[in-house]
């Protein structure tokens, strides 16, 4: 099929089992609308607006990096970044792929116009936390956010390759799946770049770019990424990152999350990772204002109060070591399970 379009669903497309072209999901579309299950219904409407007159869909970006927005979003871009989707992580017509994420986000949408675009054998589930419990089914291609990741560890082995993302993948979980014989990618995107621009091979460092995006760094070393199959605008990211080339970068940390303590600049996830085995419950870095140093450096740990050791900070320089502990029985998080911790916090 010479360069997809949104109007055209590829003849080995299949959903549940049922081969199904643009007319029939238009029916299907009515029908889950009208008589689906609760987690159908979205789906039904995501259908019908795909195929509808207009040439854009409208999308709600997640919240993560400031307040949620609706933003349009040009559907040949959704055809072109499932494209590259598919060559990057070579999928082929007839690969049978498990959709288990909400329709409602974008990582949702994205995984049914890859299946119609590739031509992928989709089984589509109700999304939850234990996608795979109770299933036999050995997939090609699976989506999960790191939480649905975490919960499926002894059933993964019935996936051949898997993305994760939404939020960061931990050095506790990156280590259970390095075990499996799934190749496991974290990906790394926006809703603004419609789902992932880059992914990770777990075990690896660098990030790589999927097929036509390039990108650069600003004066802050925050990423700007130049996709224009997918955004006309260059996109200028908050992430500090180092760039190994032209198609590789390592993601270092988030600019608001930077804390400037005595005119020292931390970055709290770098402080994370070198905190990750020591600390076995969810935590994060961050900060409380102090009078000598204008930033202090605080470990916000979720659950119980506990007694840690001195050994605790052997790993961390002078500057890096959290001058308090707070314990916070649970924390806030996103609809895909990413710490917030500034309302953590509060």
């Amino acid at each position: 099929m010479s360069n997809p379009t949104y109007e055209n669903v590829h003849n080995q497309f299949k959903l549940n089992g049922f081969h199904l072209d643009r007319e029939d999901l238009c029916r299907v579309a009515y029908s889950f609308i009208k008589e689906g299950e609760e987690f159908e219904k979205p789906v039904g409407d995501f259908l019908l607006d795909w195929f509808d007159s207009k040439n854009y869909i409208e999308m709600q970006t997640s919240g993560t990096t400031g307040t949620p927005k609706i933003i349009c979003v040009s559907k040949q871009a959704m055809v072109d970044s499932a494209l590259a989707t598919g060559d990057f992580f070579d999928l082929q017509p007839g690969n049978k792929a498990l959709q288990c994420l909400p329709v409602k986000y974008v990582a949702g949408k994205m995984m049914l116009v890859r299946a119609m675009i590739l031509g992928l054998d989709l089984e589509f589930v109700a999304p939850s936390s234990h996608p795979l419990r109770n299933n036999e089914i050995v997939y090609d291609f699976v989506a999960m956010v790191p939480l649905q990741a975490q919960n499926s560890v002894q059933e993964l082995k019935k996936a051949k390759k898997m993305i994760v993302g939404g939020a960061a993948v931990n050095k506790t979980l990156e280590k259970q799946l390095l075990k499996l014989p799934t190749e496991v990618y974290e990906t790394y995107g926006m809703t603004e770049t419609i789902t992932h621009i880059a992914a990770r091979k777990l075990g690896e460092k660098a990030f790589t770019v999927l097929p036509y995006v390039t990108i650069s760094y600003d004066e802050r070393n925050c990423l700007v990424i130049h996709a224009p199959r997918i955004s006309e605008e260059v996109i200028i990211t908050n992430d500090i990152v180092e760039l190994v080339n032209e198609n590789q970068f390592i993601f270092l940390g988030r600019m608001d999350n930077v804390i400037n303590s005595g005119g020292i600049k931390l970055i709290p996830e770098q402080i994370e990772e070198k905190l990750a085995n020591k600390i076995h419950e969810r935590f994060f870095i961050t900060s409380k204002t102090d009078k000598e140093l204008g930033e202090k450096v605080v470990l916000v740990i979720e659950g119980e109060k506990q007694e840690f050791d001195e050994t605790l900070y052997e790993a961390l320089d002078k500057y890096e070591k959290p001058k308090e502990i707070i314990f916070i029985p649970k924390f806030k998080e996103t609809g895909s399970g990413k710490i917030m911790r500034k309302e953590t916090v509060k």
